[in-house]
């Protein structure tokens, strides 16, 4: 089975790992550079007193012609440096006692150092104009040695102790091991911190979605910062904000049904009543009552009719399956036959103003604007005033206003939901609450909107673009 870390375990072992690669990384590069800096200097002074004794030797041999042996008087002069360990190699017969190869290895003819000189470091500095440099173990401990010529045959080899360096070097790689672990500890310590805080604003993300999903859906979570897990928030907000609003447009939908469907059967009760009553009055003997009967049943099979037509053209709304047919039409005399038609007899004036010309469905304008006159004359008081406003650029205005009470306030804010009837409409059998619904989702339908406000008595404006031709 895999082990998995959480959350807060993640965090820690991600911030502690990279605080201790990161930490482990520089003390290495800062022990390399430290070491390789403390040999070069080392090895630097040791260069230099190699050379200054080789040119001192050489010149004392110069001052002492007396010594019969050249290495007699290298050792005399050698001997004066106390504390080092050094050795003489020599190949001139003149020079003194010449030295003997025993394998691979040069035996030294004087000097402090009691073992013998690797032959290949000693016959590369013969044939090297200068010194050579190489490591030697010895009985006293590792060596820094360097061997060159005092003059053509006789060679000096010095041996310098790399021990205190390497004590040094070795000091310095533990305080490096030490800060690196101080640094790592420091790393997991902000690494909880920092998980900390992180798994509590991931909970309190978490809390909130449950929440949310109990049904509390004015959960929000709170943004900090601008970092990812704000991001976070910012999204759950806003999915929140839409979720919300969709889950209470679906409630209000439902009830929305609900109401239809009360308001459906409610309206259908009245003429199917009738129909029923005028039926039965069809078999009365006496001929009045039969034709009042059949003037009533006729009445009530077109009011029925007109509530069937409008719940067929809200079924359409609704599935999104209402059709809009553009096309070039004047809407002055769109708005004269429309109010000819809704209200022959009454009291309605037309007024134009501008260029009325657009481009849009004329069915469905005719039907808004008849939707409207009708109500005015219905539920408003005369005289009612339709106006054609084309004088704007880019939309047409219709307005219908009456000389009524207004709008009850109650009323205003929704008086374009289905099935709405003010008080007076209630008293009367004509209208089924619908002809506003339509009208709106008409207008909506152009990429218009249709408002309505009091002045004097109800006014509705319709507001539809003029449209582009295809």
């Amino acid at each position: 089975m895999t082990w998995r870390p959480g959350l807060r375990a993640a965090v820690v072992l991600t911030v502690a790992g990279v605080s201790l690669v990161t930490t482990v990384v520089m003390a290495l590069t800062t022990y390399q550079l430290q070491a390789g800096s403390a040999r070069e200097r080392f090895t630097a002074s040791a260069q230099a007193a190699f050379d200054s004794d080789a040119q001192q030797a050489h010149q004392f041999l110069v001052r002492s012609a007396a010594h019969e042996s050249k290495v007699d008087g290298v050792a005399d002069y050698m001997g004066a440096r106390l504390g080092l360990t050094w050795a003489v190699v020599n190949f001139t017969p003149t020079s003194g006692p010449v030295s003997r190869a025993e394998g691979d290895r040069y035996a030294p003819v004087a000097g402090t150092y009691t073992g013998q000189l690797p032959r290949s470091e000693v016959d590369r500095a013969r044939h090297h104009r200068g010194s050579v440099r190489h490591t030697a173990d010895t009985p006293d401990g590792p060596r820094l040695v360097i061997v060159g010529e005092v003059e053509p045959g006789l060679l000096l080899a010095e041996f310098y102790d790399v021990r205190a360096l390497d004590r040094e070097l070795t000091t310095l790689r533990d305080r490096l091991a030490v800060v690196a672990a101080v640094i790592a500890l420091l790393g997991g310590g902000v690494g909880v911190l920092a998980a900390r805080g992180v798994q509590r604003r991931v909970r309190t993300a978490a809390d909130a979605a449950r929440r949310f999903g109990a049904g509390e859906l004015d959960t929000r979570l709170p943004v900090r910062g601008r970092d990812e897990l704000a991001d976070l928030a910012g999204s759950f907000n806003a999915m929140a904000q839409r979720l919300g609003e969709s889950i209470e447009e679906l409630r209000r939908k439902d009830e929305q049904q609900r109401r239809f469907v009360a308001d459906v059967a409610h309206d259908l009760r009245t003429p199917l009543a009738s129909m029923v009553a005028a039926a039965d009055g069809l078999r009365a003997a006496d001929a009045e009552d039969r034709a009042r009967s059949a003037d009533l049943l006729g009445a009530q099979a077109r009011r029925l009719g007109a509530l069937v037509d409008d719940l067929l053209e809200v079924s359409r709304f609704d599935a999104g399956a209402a059709e809009l047919r553009p096309d070039g039409v004047d809407l002055g005399p769109l708005v004269e036959d429309a109010v000819r038609l809704s209200a022959p007899d009454a009291d309605v004036t037309v007024r134009h103003t501008g260029d009325a010309w657009l481009f849009a469905d004329p069915r469905r304008l005719h039907t808004i604007v008849r939707n409207l006159v009708t109500n005015a004359v219905r539920h408003g008081e005369p005289p009612v005033t339709v106006t054609v406003d084309g004088t704007a650029a880019d939309v047409v205005r219709v307005v219908v206003a009456d000389s009524g009470p207004g709008l009850p306030a109650d009323l205003a804010p929704v008086v374009f939901d289905r099935f709405v009837r003010g008080d007076r409409a209630r008293t009367r059998t004509e209208g089924s609450g619908l002809g506003l619904a339509i009208a709106r989702e008409n207008a909506l339908l152009h990429g218009g909107r249709l408002d309505v406000h009091d002045d004097g008595g109800a006014v509705f404006t319709l507001t539809v673009p003029r449209g582009d031709p295809p």
